[in-house]
C-alpha cells in the first residue's frame, strides 16, 4: 500500500481538531484555493464552548457581484467589528481555562492589531501561528489549480471535515478523543470544536490528544 505523504484540505478559520490531527499526520497540506467558495462551513467559521453550550463564530464575507467566486479572492467584510466581537467570546469563554493565560498573547494581535483583506490569508496566517504553538511542522502549500481529484499518494480531504456531519464524507481515521472541557460539569463532552478548546484547555498536552484522535 502506498504510504499517503500529503493531504488536500480546504481552509479553515481555527478549524477543528479533526482538521488540526490531518495537520499533525500528514507531513505536506495542500490548501485548496481555486474551488469556488461554498458557504457554511469551517472556511470561515469555527465552532467553540460557552457557558450556555456551543457557540459558532463567523467571519462575514464580501464575494462580490460574482455568483461564483474562488476562495482565494474572498474578502472579509469589516462592516462589523467582528475581530472585536469574536474576541471577546473567546475570552468570555476561556478565561478560566487552564491554558488560556499562556496562549492568548499569541492570539490577540489577530483580533486587534490588524485587518486582513483576504479569508485564506487571515485563516492561513492564524493557522500557521496555532501550528507553531503545538509545534506542528506540515509544510503548507497552496493549489496553483483546482485539482479535480487526489492523485499519486494525495489523500483529499476536502469535503471530508465539515460543521455539518450529514454533508461531510466518512472519516475512518478520525475519532474524537475526550479532554478536559470548561463547562464539563454542565454539559457532557462536546468532541471535534475549534482546535483553541483544546489548546487552551490541555496545552502542552494538546498534541498526544490529537495523535490518538487518528486512526490507522
Amino acid at each position: 500500500m502506498t504510504k499517503i505523504h500529503t493531504a488536500l484540505l480546504s481552509t479553515a478559520y481555527l478549524g477543528p481538531v479533526q482538521y488540526y490531527s490531518k495537520l499533525l499526520r500528514y507531513p505536506e497540506i495542500i490548501i485548496e484555493q481555486h474551488e469556488n467558495y461554498p458557504k457554511q462551513t469551517y472556511r470561515n467559521r469555527c465552532q467553540i464552548l460557552g457557558g450556555n453550550g456551543p457557540l459558532t463564530l463567523s467571519i462575514p464575507v464580501d464575494k462580490g457581484p460574482e455568483l461564483k467566486v474562488k476562495t482565494k479572492d474572498v474578502r472579509i467584510a469589516y462592516a462589523e467589528d467582528w475581530q472585536r466581537l469574536h474576541w471577546r467570546t473567546i475570552v468570555s469563554a476561556y478565561n478560566n481555562s487552564p491554558f488560556f493565560p499562556y496562549y492568548q498573547g499569541e492570539l490577540t494581535p489577530f483580533f486587534h492589531q490588524k485587518k486582513w483583506k483576504y479569508l485564506l490569508d487571515f485563516n492561513l496566517e492564524i493557522q500557521e501561528k496555532v501550528m507553531e504553538l503545538l509545534e506542528i511542522d506540515a509544510r503548507i502549500k497552496r493549489s496553483t489549480e483546482f485539482i479535480k481529484e487526489e492523485m499519486g499518494n494525495m489523500l483529499d480531504l476536502r469535503e471530508v471535515i465539515h460543521p455539518k456531519k450529514q454533508k461531510g464524507k466518512p472519516d475512518p481515521h478520525f475519532s474524537p478523543e475526550p479532554y478536559t472541557q470548561v463547562f464539563e460539569e454542565k454539559f457532557d463532552f462536546h468532541p471535534n470544536l475549534s482546535i483553541i478548546d483544546l489548546f487552551f484547555n490541555e496545552g502542552p498536552e494538546s498534541v498526544g490528544i490529537l495523535e490518538d484522535c487518528f486512526k490507522d
